[in-house]
């Protein structure tokens, strides 16, 4: 057995007095039936799941030469621990942007292919491997295995089968929330206000009361998947805002109309950042960025499908006596019943948690994929080990999480970055509608601006991780909006062309959109699960405020140049601007105090830190806040 080998078995020893400590790296050693820290039902947990992986094993397509890759991978013996080179971040692109190539190997293009994927981590460090370990009710801890090696030929088959079988689906649940949510645009085109008695301020009061449930139902929420898991709770959040969401067929009036708003809100709240906190148990960090991006966009499909789909529904004006805009909420309520139904079947628990009647009896992923998956992940960041995806947070966790600070800058971005883009947003179908265009022409001309979006928006994105720098380029748009916006201060838009406030409006609000960088930025800067959970939750609660505020900056009173509000939208970018690069200095100089400290200590001193800290999260020492 070789020296490093033995070094790292003494190390995750039991004796090394670690809380999660494991007892060797040997791909699925059963515990030792002694380490106090195991007990009896983690015992029969774990023989529970070797018995599953040794059926899965006979059952399996695969031969006992492809299970066993790692040996084969590093050699006869297996003791090999070399780690891969890191991936070039001109790689770092989605599984079906990669046009990588076994014949593009040994040229410069791209990776070698059939070379060792495994990257460097803490667990390789015999030092460092005790303090990071998972902890022992981790539901993959049954394939956490340090000294696992893969090629990159193998991960990027495997992200490309994760984002088939997970990230699809999870933009098409996206896309069935936004029409649910974002419906009510194409609903006024076809005389839903005065149908309903309503006037712009009862409109605004009611995007503010869907705004403020939305909110206020963000952190409840995530409490509850964190509890029940994600393949639960978003399920069943879906089948109950399907049935709100059709109901609005029946609105009567502006009590109904208020009461439809709130409720939806709270059903609908929680949903995006309990799908982030999902979707980072398959991806590593830079991956989730780049994905986000496409979940958004999948934001954008769904407003250009809900256009279509508007203009075949409002035709449907008169069938039974019904106005348009009814048939409208109760057809697209209905499609989403149905992929709320779906989604019980189609959201796995995790990792290694796939199977089941209707995902198949050995579910998505082969053993060997598991541990690929799993370990690619951890390596990645160690944080989210840390706790079982079934584990509720305590109210202790949840106010130590709330508290915070290092994570504030960016609520406070997210509060106020999107409100120059969706006040006017907010206000485009009206605005159209009241240039003289019809309904049908309004809904099919907010497209192009959408396709405009989405474009700017996955670009940006890209950018972002192929610069590795995250605030700067998120402010962006804010750069974007300055012209447009004086523009619509100073030009008497009723004096031009509506075809030329029309191509205006396109390319302003066909903005590039940060939030998917700053939803995985605050993900990156919270470092442990439950900092994660709740992180996600407070961020995008101050995004539902930033609508509220972006729902009254438009006035009655101050109707149709909507001078002020241009005004106020202008000031509102000045800040912005400002809150990018404060918080970019802010993480730039948290970084270098702790680099100051860091490399002052002793190997033995920063040793005996990571043994006795009490530190978590993103307040260890060993933590760098990505800016």
């Amino acid at each position: 057995m070789s020296a490093r080998l033995v070094s790292l078995y003494s190390t995750f020893s039991p004796s090394s007095g670690s809380r999660s400590a494991i007892q060797h790296i040997t791909p699925l050693a059963p515990p030792d039936t002694h380490d106090v820290n195991l007990n009896d039902s983690r015992l029969r947990d774990w023989n529970s799941q070797n018995q599953h992986d040794a059926d899965d094993d006979e059952k399996s397509e695969y031969s006992v030469s492809e299970i066993d890759a790692t040996t084969n991978l590093l050699g006869t013996d297996g003791l090999d621990l070399s780690l891969g080179e890191p991936e070039p971040k001109t790689s770092r692109r989605p599984s079906w942007f990669s046009f990588a190539s076994s014949s593009s190997r040994g040229k410069g293009k791209d990776l070698d292919l059939d070379g060792i994927a495994t990257q460097p981590s803490v667990f390789d460090d015999p030092d460092l491997a005790p303090q990071y370990q998972p902890h022992p009710d981790w539901e993959n801890m049954h394939r956490f295995d340090p000294s696992a090696r893969w090629t990159w030929r193998e991960e990027r088959a495997l992200v490309r089968k994760i984002d088939l079988k997970i990230m699809v689906w999870t933009c098409l649940m996206f896309c069935a929330l936004e029409m649910d949510r974002a419906n009510i645009r194409q609903a006024v085109t076809d005389n839903l206000l005065p149908e309903l008695g309503l006037n712009t301020n009862d409109y605004n009061v009611g995007n503010s009361l869907f705004a403020l449930s939305f909110l206020l139902a963000e952190v409840p929420s995530q409490l509850a998947s964190k509890w029940l898991g994600p393949d639960r709770w978003i399920p069943l959040q879906m089948v109950v805002w399907s049935v709100i969401a059709s109901s609005q067929f029946t609105l009567s009036g502006r009590t109904g109309f208020y009461i439809s708003r709130v409720l939806l809100g709270i059903m609908q709240g929680g949903f995006i950042p309990t799908v982030v906190l999902y979707l980072s148990y398959f991806y590593k960090s830079h991956e989730l960025s780049l994905r986000l991006g496409f979940f958004w966009a999948a934001m954008v499909v769904a407003d250009i499908f809900a256009a279509f789909s508007a203009f075949a529904l409002l035709h449907m004006r008169g069938v039974w006596g019904y106005s348009g805009w009814r048939w409208l909420f109760l057809v697209e309520g209905m499609i989403t019943m149905v992929f709320g139904l779906l989604s019980f079947g189609l959201m796995p628990a995790g990792p290694t948690q796939t199977a089941s009647w209707f995902r198949g009896e050995k579910g998505w992923f082969t053993r060997r994929e598991e541990v690929i998956l799993v370990n690619r992940v951890i390596r990645d960041d160690p944080s989210k080990g840390g706790m079982h995806n079934r584990e509720p947070i305590t109210f202790r966790l949840l106010w130590k999480s709330l508290c915070d600070y290092d994570l504030w800058p960016m609520y406070l971005i997210g509060l106020l970055n999107h409100v120059p883009f969706a006040t006017p947003n907010i206000y485009l179908t009206l605005s159209l509608k009241g240039m003289g265009f019809t309904t049908f022409q309004t809904n099919l001309l907010v497209i192009p601006s959408q396709l405009l979006h989405v474009m700017n928006m996955l670009i940006l994105t890209y950018l972002s991780e192929a610069l590795n720098q995250l605030s700067l380029v998120a402010a962006i748009p804010q750069f974007w909006a300055v012209p447009f916006l004086l523009w619509l201060r100073f030009v008497d838009t009723s004096e031009v062309s509506k075809w030329t406030v029309w191509l205006v409006m396109t390319v302003f609000l066909g903005n590039p959109y940060a939030h998917p960088i700053q939803v995985g930025w605050v993900s990156r800067n919270s470092n442990t699960v439950r900092s994660r959970t709740i992180g996600a939750a407070m961020y995008n609660m101050c995004v539902q405020g930033g609508s509220i505020i972006a729902s009254n900056v438009y006035r009655q009173d101050d109707a149709p140049k909507y001078q002020r509000g241009n005004s106020v939208l202008l000031s509102v970018v000045f800040v912005n601007i400002f809150l990018y690069l404060s918080t970019k200095l802010w993480y730039t100089y948290k970084n270098s105090q702790r680099d100051k400290i860091w490399n002052a200590m002793t190997d033995q001193q920063r040793a005996q830190y990571l043994a006795t800290t009490k530190d978590s999260g993103n307040k260890r020492l060993d933590f760098r806040f990505a800016s």
